[in-house]
């Protein structure tokens, strides 16, 4: 069995626990121009992710921010179903388990991947639409976006616990025309942000990380290294958490103590120590756990300990959505002796292969004929990367997510037809020079 630190899972309540449907209001624009038709100089204000869905950030003279000052008509929202939250949990699940490494600590926000893939999911077409909608239950695109614009616009974000979700379309228009159905399909949604950029330039690259580290409070500064002479678009979702405990561990209880990892050795960790009776119990038949909450009491942190007569990974492999809603709900409050060590990691995984493992294969080979046109020829997804931070201490929790996907256009063959008149030879290989050269300019 492979050495793991720490498993640890975030438990967004409201997610798996109670739901309530939140359609906020909004203006329809007065402009007549469409996205892609409109551009605005560039912004250098910065603000956090918690004062707006869509931060402002520094950009630099190549790229154009396409959303600014423009207002979208908010869209109807659907209230949330058994169905949405057995899929998502669901898909929770089948993600965490494809994209576990077991070498080492894994985090994944399958929320932040969930968002970003329905997003390209709007330009999808044929297999590729179907099998991005299998991911999720079967729920169809357009169900699966008024699902999540009432599930995202229902979470709180309070000032201690902070919850702040952001996405964005990149795209050069040298190398793509993008419809404008799906980029109002995108703004109206997800809120997304469009820019138009030049994907020669370095800067580029910068001003993309840029938003990714204003939309993760900084947590996470670089997922961008260079962009591919392919690639056409990025959409991208980043997800940051902020939050205090509601009753902090004191530090005055934090000790050092042994950690036993999976191969029998021990490490030394800072372990935290709480008992109160404001606290969750947790016990199932294979594991034991405890829920934590988050100032407020909308967020939690849920862990779950396998006994010890339990195979690490068996017990992951076990998991089910249905599986962990009934041991979050099964939560008892009580006074409970919680032992918690401080961690803190970042964990970054390509999910490429681990979608493909659950069915989504058609989309890294074409079909999303419904996002735009390219001259260098068809698209199709080239990449699903996904990057995370989290920190545990005693005074709370902070957590960050950004899924980008890669969007590319296949470079098609040159097409060289021979129906006019040409010119050919035979020739030695080892000079090139010809033994037979002559024309073709009729056919009677």
């Amino acid at each position: 069995m492979k050495n793991i630190k720490l498993l640890c899972i975030i438990l967004v309540s409201a997610m798996t626990l109670t739901l309530f449907a939140c359609t906020p209001e909004g203006e329809t624009s007065n402009t007549s121009n469409t996205i892609s038709e409109t551009s605005s100089e560039s912004s250098t204000d910065t603000s956090s992710p918690d004062e707006s869905s869509q931060s402002e950030i520094g950009l630099s003279n190549t790229t154009i921010d396409l959303m600014k000052g423009i207002s979208m008509a908010a869209p109807t929202g659907k209230s949330i179903s058994n169905e949405f939250i057995n899929a998502t949990a669901e898909f929770t699940f089948d993600l965490f388990k494809a994209g576990l490494n077991e070498e080492k600590n894994s985090l994944l926000s399958p929320l932040s991947v969930m968002i970003a893939l329905s997003m390209t999911g709007n330009g999808a077409v044929s297999n590729s639409l179907a099998e991005m909608e299998g991911l999720f239950g079967d729920i169809s695109i357009d169900d699966l976006n008024e699902y999540l614009y009432t599930y995202v616009n229902s979470l709180p974000s309070e000032q201690k616990a902070k919850l702040a979700i952001a996405n964005s379309i990149w795209f050069d228009k040298e190398r793509i025309t993008v419809y404008d159905d799906f980029l109002e399909t995108n703004a109206q949604y997800y809120d997304a942000g469009v820019f138009s950029a030049d994907f020669g330039k370095e800067a580029t690259v910068q001003d993309i990380n840029n938003w990714i580290k204003a939309n993760t409070m900084d947590m996470i500064d670089e997922v961008i290294k260079e962009i591919d002479g392919d690639t056409v678009m990025f959409l991208i979702n980043a997800v940051a958490f902020d939050a205090e405990w509601e009753k902090p561990f004191g530090y005055q209880l934090t000790h050092e103590a042994d950690f036993k990892k999976l191969d029998g050795s021990t490490v030394k960790v800072e372990m935290m120590s709480s008992d109160t009776e404001d606290d969750y119990y947790i016990a199932t038949d294979d594991a034991v756990g405890f829920r934590k909450d988050y100032s407020g009491g909308e967020y939690s942190f849920i862990a779950l300990l396998p006994n010890e007569d339990v195979d690490f990974y068996d017990y992951i492999n076990s998991f089910t959505g249905e599986k962990f809603i009934s041991a979050a709900e099964s939560a008892t409050k009580t006074r409970v002796a919680i032992g918690l060590p401080k961690f803190s990691y970042a964990y970054d995984v390509n999910l490429v292969d681990p979608l493909k493992s659950l069915g989504m294969v058609s989309p890294f080979g074409g079909g999303l004929n419904d996002i735009g046109e390219s001259p260098l020829g068809d698209l199709y997804i080239s990449d699903v990367v996904h990057n995370t931070f989290i920190q545990v201490d005693e005074l709370g929790t902070k957590a960050g997510a950004v899924t980008v996907v890669t969007i590319n256009a296949e470079s098609m063959p040159p097409t060289v037809v021979l129906n006019r008149p040409f010119v050919y030879a035979i020739v030695d290989n080892s000079t090139n020079i010809p033994v037979f050269v002559g024309t073709v300019i009729d056919f009677e």
